[in-house]
């Protein structure tokens, strides 16, 4: 049986510095160990370094990268909002992080899973799952706190929630893309809700990570946390009987969110603009 079509997306902001190796380390590997068709799309949010610069370049070496740029941020959740537009009837689509945190093969085992359900995730706290080099502690505490918070408002019984490497069956997607609307880091909470409600089944499968210098969230730990504490409160709220009572409420939360300079979540009747530069 012929291995379905794989697109993997890699969401990016100001990463000219590190993400050419990860790109060519997930070109060369799948180009030998996927036989199915392989394509890999970096999702540039709001880069003003020479990012897609880089994209282009390596490219030119592997033809199944491709790019979509949105000049203006759209934040995190925002770039897989819109890559996960660019699934394929019957195929596989998933996302991984700019810094090779997870490498090629990890990815690869998820698909290896994927039989087993409809979403498959990395987790980094699973016991057979190997940490090369393991987060600061002050954040490895923020993240198991924020894994109460998630498990008290929605019972996902998820032990890494904000693991970047997913994977899931495009028509998945197609059924709970109209859902999505957190633009922020807690976009995967917002995901895998929206999967669950939707009756699709999760799998968490170990994995290996090594915790990469240079990360943004770490950098702004404060106030990311608190943007994803707003932002996962949101996703409950849209699940309650009183969400439609909150509308009056929007333009006090995107004040909120310009504070605390992170991307407003997107109401479900909002329309997102085309990207400039595109080519997939």
């Amino acid at each position: 049986m012929p291995e379905p079509s794989l697109l993997a997306l890699i969401p990016a902001y100001n990463e000219e510095a590190r993400i050419e190796p990860v790109l060519r380390d997930y070109a060369a590997f799948f180009q030998k160990n996927y036989a199915g068709p392989f394509q890999l799309v970096v999702v540039l949010n709001g880069c003003r370094d020479n990012t897609l610069g880089v994209v282009q370049r390596v490219a030119k070496d592997f033809p199944g990268i491709g790019w979509l740029n949105f000049p203006a941020p759209i934040g995190k959740g925002g770039a897989l909002i819109e890559g996960l537009k660019l699934a394929k009837p019957g195929g596989l689509i998933g996302y991984v992080d700019a810094d090779g945190a997870t490498g090629p093969k990890a990815f690869l085992d998820l698909v290896r899973h994927i039989g087993e359900a409809d979403c498959v995730i990395g987790s980094r706290w699973l016991p057979d799952s190997v940490l090369l080099q393991a987060q600061p502690k002050l954040r490895q505490f923020v993240s198991r706190c924020f894994h109460l918070i998630v498990e008290m408002f929605f019972g996902l019984h998820v032990k890494d929630t904000q693991c970047p490497c997913k994977l899931m069956r495009s028509d998945a997607v197609e059924k709970i893309h109209p859902t999505l609307c957190i633009a922020d880091l807690a976009f995967d909470v917002n995901l895998l809700v929206a999967l669950k409600r939707a009756g699709f089944k999760i799998l968490e499968v170990p994995i290996a990570w090594t915790d990469m210098a240079g990360s943004k969230v770490t950098a702004s730990l404060f106030r990311s946390s608190l943007t994803m504490f707003l932002s996962v409160l949101r996703v409950r709220l849209i699940y309650s009987p009183f969400y439609g009572w909150l509308k009056p409420l929007r333009p006090l939360e995107g004040w909120v969110y310009r504070k605390l300079r992170a991307p407003a979540p997107r109401s479900r009747a909002e329309s997102q603009e085309n990207s400039n530069s595109a080519n997939i």
